[in-house]
């Protein structure tokens, strides 16, 4: 019997220890500490991919959508839990978040991928046609720098780098 998958954009659906699960341990979010995940669910448009069978529910997906839902939209975390990739599930999410209402004739969308460009090329997506124009302010590592930080803090353990006073 094939699964049977529920997709919605309903956060007290969303299973905190799943996402948060993940994106610490997947390579744009390493480290991130579960309130930072919290945080970001809080204000951003969530989409979450559930398997439902004998009558549970098992979240096995997940996207975030950061607008302003009149002009701009970022989408962010998007994945799919590896046992349950080869069911055309991340074609699924974005055809959902691509069509949510409040989604709708919005004149830029932007993300950041490494390896699935086949995926969201599907879906309108393209490398900038003027990337001189494009301008960030990019942390790298900031997450597991921060739970080094914390950890030290815990601990009174000294840190790594010194602090220029």
């Amino acid at each position: 019997m094939q699964p049977q998958y529920l997709i919605s954009c309903e956060k007290s659906l969303i299973d905190l220890d799943v996402v948060h699960g993940f994106l610490t341990n997947c390579h744009w979010a390493k480290g991130i500490s579960r309130e930072l995940v919290e945080k970001s669910i809080q204000h951003s448009l969530c989409f979450g991919v559930y398997e439902l069978s004998e009558g549970k529910r098992k979240q096995v997906g997940f996207a975030r959508v950061i607008s302003d839902f009149a002009t701009f939209a970022y989408l962010s975390d998007v994945f799919v839990l590896e046992s349950h990739r080869g069911n055309d599930l991340s074609k699924q999410l974005l055809t959902e978040i691509m069509k949510h209402p409040e989604l709708q004739g919005l004149r830029r969308w932007m993300l950041v991928t490494t390896n699935a460009h086949g995926l969201y090329e599907q879906f309108g997506f393209s490398a900038p046609q003027h990337p001189e124009k494009i301008m960030e302010i990019f942390v790298p590592n900031l997450y597991e720098r921060e739970a080094e930080l914390l950890g030290a803090i815990r601990s009174e353990q000294p840190l790594n780098t010194p602090v220029s006073q």
